[in-house]
């Protein structure tokens, strides 16, 4: 007898749980399905499961193709699994190839290829709602938003979408989601757009997905106007729908932690924000390359501007911009100022010029300060006049971070607005204001 094993999270039961189920019993005589515990999830980074542990052991044995169901609760069980039950066959999805090919040591490993075009009818009948994503753009950020969305439940990437056909195919080869040669196909298709194209190409995307009442997740900057911010989010408010700028450090754990305790009283009231952010980049990426939308603050901007704005409010007395720019007259560095009635704050980018990188919170009482990468927050200390005490904090910032921000669009789509003030429309409209200022000053012919 051919024994085979499988292992998943199996959350919000679905069309293609069920086919792993039944290509993986193809596989053998007797399947053997791990389940996950919601503990094991968390650990291993899973956000947003729904379905309780015994709710997704029952929906994997109603699928009626495994023979032996067991709980799978901690890292590394897999090769102890296989050893106790004497498994011949390691079966799972092919979104996990090469990473499970240690097992091949133990017993013979087959990546089941996924489900394309996953159903809602079987979700239907559970009165179930799993959001089918599409993508439009495929360059760096597209390539980090796949991996982080398999670890959300509740999303599954359907397919992309990119004028340049090509590659469009390359990126949906490489992530086996389908490709479509039309927008209007792509729009028929998914339940939810994600938008990381250039810069100068949100808006008209943002407002065509609107209008074809899809709700949407776009990349920072969302926009490049503000009169623009401020019709596409009432245009989304009117119809019912979630437009929701992808800033990802916004959402995650540690920076809202950073965040709360800068709003305390700990260190007193804030009078001073210093945000820095800068890397170095290749001279030929797009970013150096564009000299209508690219440039330092364009692509780093957001981020800085974001706790002064958080912290501060959206309501600025004046804002100063000093530039360094290279041959081509594009800012390689940038040094944002902004005063306001009960404090000042600087936004430093840079992508030609390095710096320290560092985020400083100063108080009447004390301050905070995060050293570079702030923005991926995962540690972060308090100082008082006090030297001698210096309070520090920690938080787990998982993969690229994108997965933050992809569960609470999704909690939004639910109706869970619990997670709304990480990031308000107001907040982005805001910044969206400043950046197009900073483009008007550098003179640049925006359309």
């Amino acid at each position: 007898m051919t024994k085979v094993i499988t292992y998943g999270t199996f959350d919000l039961f679905h069309e293609g749980h069920y086919r792993l189920l039944q290509r993986a019993k193809a596989l053998g005589d007797y399947l053997i399905v791990g389940v996950t515990t919601e503990k094991y999830d968390m650990e291993r980074g899973k956000l947003n499961v729904v379905d309780s542990l015994m709710t997704r052991i029952e929906n994997v044995r109603k699928a009626g193709f495994a023979d032996e169901i067991i709980i799978e609760e901690a890292s590394g069980q897999k090769v102890g699994d296989i050893q106790k039950y004497h498994a011949d066959i390691f079966a799972i999805g092919s979104d996990w190839v090469g990473q499970f090919d240690y097992i091949s040591d133990y017993c013979k490993v087959v990546y089941i290829e996924r489900t394309k075009n996953i159903s809602s009818t079987m979700l239907r009948e559970q009165n179930r709602q799993l959001q089918k994503i599409g993508i439009i753009g495929s360059g760096r950020i597209a390539e980090r938003f796949i991996p982080e969305s398999k670890l959300v439940s509740g999303i599954s990437v359907q397919g992309i979408y990119n004028p340049n056909r090509e590659s469009a195919e390359r990126f949906a080869g490489k992530w086996e989601i389908d490709t479509y040669a039309g927008i209007e196909e792509f729009y028929e298709d998914v339940d939810s757009v994600y938008i990381a194209s250039p810069h100068q190409t949100h808006y008209s995307y943002i407002k065509e997905a609107l209008e074809h009442g899809k709700h949407v997740l776009c990349e920072k900057p969302m926009v490049l106007k503000k009169r623009q911010a401020e019709e596409l989010f009432s245009y989304a408010k009117e119809h019912g729908l979630v437009l929701f700028e992808g800033l990802k450090t916004a959402y995650c754990p540690g920076f809202e932690k950073l965040m709360g305790m800068a709003c305390s009283g700990m260190i007193g009231n804030v009078r001073y924000i210093d945000a820095c952010f800068t890397k170095l980049e290749d001279e030929n990426v797009r970013e150096l390359t564009d000299k209508i939308y690219g440039g330092s603050f364009t692509e780093l901007g957001s981020y800085c501007l974001l706790p002064i704005i958080k912290l501060f409010g959206t309501d600025y007395n004046e804002l100063r911009f000093d530039t360094i720019c290279n041959e081509d007259g594009l800012d390689i560095f940038t040094k944002t100022s902004l005063t306001f009635p009960k404090g000042i704050a600087t936004a430093t980018c840079g992508l030609g010029v390095k710096s320290e990188g560092r985020l400083l919170i100063a108080g009447t009482k004390g301050y905070i300060v995060a050293e570079a990468p702030w923005w991926k927050t995962t540690y972060f200390e308090i100082h008082y006049e006090d030297s001698s005490r210096v309070d520090k904090y920690s938080e787990r910032f998982l993969g690229d971070g994108l997965r933050y921000e992809i569960r609470d669009f999704l909690n939004l789509i639910s109706g869970n607005d619990k997670s709304d003030f990480k990031l308000t429309r107001g907040m982005s409209i805001a910044m969206v204001g400043i950046m197009e200022k900073f483009l008007e000053s550098q003179n640049r012919g925006l359309v």
